[in-house]
């Protein structure tokens, strides 16, 4: 991969850094190229901050002395390579688990953590937060750059972690994050429209995907971890061959794990859950369909590794969910209030029509459509809440640098009955209204942003968590409202 190399090859190092503004005396600087602009720009800056090392695809005319350059023709691949060696293959210590999949991957790593979980600690890469075994840091990316990523879980080794389970991005995937490195298992959860402004296409989208499973990234994963039910599940299950172990989950009668006799209830699931050798009755904490799936999920990911699923399925009933997902805001109101991440048209559908049959009274949902996102996704979210909701608030989830005008126009394409949805700008007062709207047996879902505890305009972040909002305005209106 190495085109050119000026300087000396002997050199130590203290570090690996993609950041120029990160640079301490002694490390490598990873000029990469960017959406906006190529790292080479910041060479310089990483030099004077005590670069000894760069590494770049454009090799720069003049060379600064005392520091080495190293032409590569993808410096993203080189990266991973260097700092999976850098940090002495934490993965090869550890059964590392990634998740993929549009929806699900954050509930299913949880699951497959409780599951695991035993006298050594679990580490955790996921969209909520990084658990390194001695301390949680919160996340900020789902997938992390591979310097993060590699370091994380070498941090994780070092704990004494035995397990590390770690949701993976498409984006993760695509820009060679994880590149090289060694799965114990992969799952696939499933896939719908999302990240189509960065993808082309479903088909696109899908084939990303896919190289998780394939070996494109290295070495394939010890276990292969497939979704039925899913088409696209059903068309990644076909192309790996017989050859690679694979074990399927859904409800469908030819999955290796699947549900049957499935009782859907307002707080819990009660399922029969069956593998090769044996089943077992279970209530699940989790509420929902979409739920079970990722449940079935973590079961045949966790007896993929050599677990026995009568024992470790025990440990459901102390499971307390997952921060953001269908979580259910509880200050002794007459109506239920659930928060949950589902940002995209399936996954607010998924949602809906779970608590549809769960919900005697009004069906009602809080929600909004990202700025600098996928456009064509909007309209087709709208329409998804206009079919299963009885009365919809939309408003503002993270506009980012887009206009929210713009945002509720694109919108506003889906709609199918404007009788039942209104459009407040503010999110505070839409779920202040929304709450005041809802009457004894009726549910509101508050989609979108979940676990997040902040809005993004333009370049400005604030804090806003919608569980925090909506615990504050039902004290309020408590308080406000006089009893009878």
């Amino acid at each position: 991969e190495v085109i050119a190399v000026k300087g000396e090859r002997d050199r130590p190092i203290s570090g690996l850094v993609m950041d120029s503004r990160r640079v301490v005396p002694g490390n490598v600087f990873f000029a990469l190229p960017g959406l906006r602009t190529h790292g080479g720009a910041f060479v310089d800056e990483a030099v004077s901050r005590g670069a000894v090392a760069v590494i770049t695809s454009i090799m720069p005319k003049t060379i600064p002395a005392k520091v080495t350059f190293v032409q590569v023709t993808d410096p993203r691949a080189v990266m991973a390579s260097m700092a999976r060696r850098y940090f002495k293959r934490p993965d090869e210590d550890m059964g590392v688990v990634g998740i993929t999949g549009t929806n699900g991957k954050t509930t299913v790593a949880h699951l497959i953590r409780h599951f695991l979980a035993g006298e050594k600690p679990v580490g955790l890469l996921g969209t909520i937060s990084y658990d390194l075994g001695v301390r949680s840091v919160p996340s900020f990316k789902t997938t992390p750059e591979a310097i993060d990523t590699f370091g994380m879980l070498a941090q994780m080794r070092d704990a004494g972690c035995a397990h590390a389970v770690m949701e993976v991005s498409s984006h993760g995937i695509d820009q060679q994050r994880i590149n090289g490195l060694d799965f114990a298992a992969a799952v696939f959860t499933n896939l719908t429209r999302d990240h189509l402004d960065y993808h082309d296409s479903m088909d696109e989208y899908f084939e990303v995907k896919s190289r998780l499973f394939t070996g494109e990234l290295g070495e394939r994963p010890g276990v292969a971890v497939i979704n039925l039910d899913d088409t696209y599940g059903r068309k990644l299950w076909a192309r790996l061959s017989s050859g690679q172990k694979r074990i399927s989950f859904g409800e469908s009668s030819d999955a290796d794990v699947r549900a049957d006799k499935i009782e859907f209830g307002f707080k819990s699931t009660r399922a029969r859950i069956i593998w090769p050798e044996g089943e077992k009755v279970v209530n699940s904490p989790l509420i929902g369909r979409y739920n079970l799936s990722n449940l079935l999920a973590a079961v045949a990911t966790v007896y993929g590794m050599g677990r026995d699923p009568a024992i470790f399925l025990e440990r459901l009933a102390t499971f307390i969910g997952v921060p953001g997902r269908m979580e259910r805001v509880e200050e002794g109101q007459s109506f239920n209030v659930l928060v949950d991440y589902a940002h995209t048209d399936d996954a607010l559908r998924n949602a809906l029509t779970m608590l549809r049959p769960v919900t005697p009274g009004r069906l009602m949902v809080i929600f909004g459509c990202g700025g600098n996102r996928d456009r064509a996704k909007r309209p087709m979210m709208v329409k998804a809440v206009q079919e299963q909701a009885d009365f919809a608030f939309a408003t503002a989830d993270n506009p980012r640098r887009e206009n929210l005008a713009q945002i509720f126009s694109d919108m506003q394409g889906g709609t199918t009955d404007p009788r039942k949805i209104t459009w407040i700008e503010d999110r505070r007062r839409a779920i202040s209204l929304a709450l005041d709207m809802a009457k004894p047996g009726d549910s509101i879902l508050i989609a979108g942003k979940g676990h997040e505890p902040y809005q993004e305009f333009a370049d400005t972040v604030v804090p806003f968590d919608d569980r925090l909002v909506a615990r504050e305005l039902i004290a309020i209106k408590r308080i406000s409202t006089p009893s009878h």
